[in-house]
């Protein structure tokens, strides 16, 4: 059995912040569109506020979840228990993109580790905030991060990043605008 919550309280943010992933969940006006769900690592997520959340964006190879948000601006992020402790919990809210120099981008990224493939940061206004059991969820150890985003950013270096993000991050699989 679930429970909505007023927001989130320091029990629910030390909770978050224990978990290694959560998911994004954006979709498209269009009933044609493509829903997009994208698993988030690494030491990315803050909460800023018991109403408002925030993360770091790193390149990807789509652009789904800043096109989405730009059309519309809804969104739910969900972080799931993989310990022995199952818990589900999801933030749904109205959701926004920060660009470099920007004061939500600085207050986001100023929170985490530097990376080279930081393109943007995606800070959410959260409007409903609830648990559900997670039952269904398997336990998983934890191993490590991968460090393959990094590498990569690396080896493109800043010029080719702006390069691969013109391409592969210009508009999303149904035609919206990504990063112009």
């Amino acid at each position: 059995m679930g429970k909505v919550f007023d927001g989130i309280d320091e029990s629910l943010q030390r909770w978050i912040d224990a978990q290694r992933m959560f998911f994004v969940a954006t979709a498209p006006l269009s009933g044609d569109g493509h829903v997009n769900v994208s698993p988030r690592g690494h030491d990315t997520f803050s909460v800023l506020g018991p109403h408002r959340v925030g993360w770091v964006d790193y390149t990807g190879s789509g652009v789904e979840t800043i096109a989405h948000l730009r059309e519309n601006g809804r969104i739910c992020l969900m972080f799931c228990s993989f310990d022995k402790r199952p818990r589900i919990v999801r933030l749904h809210g109205r959701g926004r993109v920060e660009l470099p120099g920007s004061p939500a981008f600085d207050e986001v990224v100023a929170q985490h580790p530097p990376h080279p493939s930081t393109r943007a940061v995606v800070v959410v206004d959260v409007e409903r905030v609830s648990d559900s059991c997670g039952w269904g969820v398997p336990i998983m150890d934890f191993a490590g991060e991968r460090d393959l985003i990094r590498l990569g950013a690396e080896k493109s270096g800043p010029a080719g990043l702006v390069a691969y993000r013109a391409e592969a991050n210009a508009e999303s699989l149904d035609g919206l605008p990504g990063l112009v």
